[in-house]
């Protein structure tokens, strides 16, 4: 199906599954605690694990985020691109989304596809299209049963890199999860 097919999904609160430059995405409206809560439903996620928000740039990013002004440098130098930046939230996110915590990740995907369903819909959940404790999904045909039947709509891109993103809170210094672009976050960072 198309990228107006699943922006018009999300918008009436399903979940859709959209490509990106690492592997395949779940996504919902990342504010809309309902369509969050159906995309843990779908993961078999513990609520206690945030998901990251989706959006089309940083300047969206700011909408629903407040970073420091070196949190602000930092994304505008490594966004678009693999890496999940954790920042400080807006009220503008339910607690779900952020299983109650005062930061969240944001994920601008170096993907065009990725990026026209986030420019046609409301900020979207960025988690692996795959159940929790699965391997990533890279091919549309790997996807479990259960997400495929669960969701609205499915764009296939074709196959991903497979590269899940660096997670790096740069606020803090700290990187959670060690992926894509690692070694230059690392050299920033220092």
């Amino acid at each position: 199906m198309s990228v107006t097919d699943a922006a018009a999904a999300v918008r009436e609160g399903h979940a859709v599954v959209y490509p990106t430059e690492t592997v395949y995405g779940l996504g919902a409206d990342a504010t809309d605690a309902d369509a969050v809560e159906r995309v843990f439903e779908l993961k078999d996620r513990d609520r206690g694990k945030p998901l990251s928000l989706g959006v089309p740039s940083v300047d969206v990013a700011l909408d629903h985020t407040r970073p420091t002004e070196r949190e602000e440098r930092f994304m505008r130098r490594f966004l678009p691109g693999p890496v999940t930046v954790v920042v400080e939230r807006r009220s503008t996110l339910p607690d779900i989304l952020t299983a109650g915590r005062d930061r969240v990740g944001v994920r601008v995907p170096d993907h065009q596809t990725a990026l026209d369903l986030l420019e046609r819909a409301p900020p979207l959940t960025a988690t692996s299209a795959n159940r929790s404790g699965a391997s990533s999904v890279t091919r549309v045909g790997d996807l479990d049963v259960r997400i495929r039947e669960g969701v609205a709509v499915v764009v296939d891109g074709g196959e991903t890199p497979g590269t899940e993103s660096t997670v790096v809170d740069p606020g803090r210094g700290v990187m959670h999860r060690r992926g894509a672009m690692a070694d230059d976050i690392e050299a920033w960072l220092s």
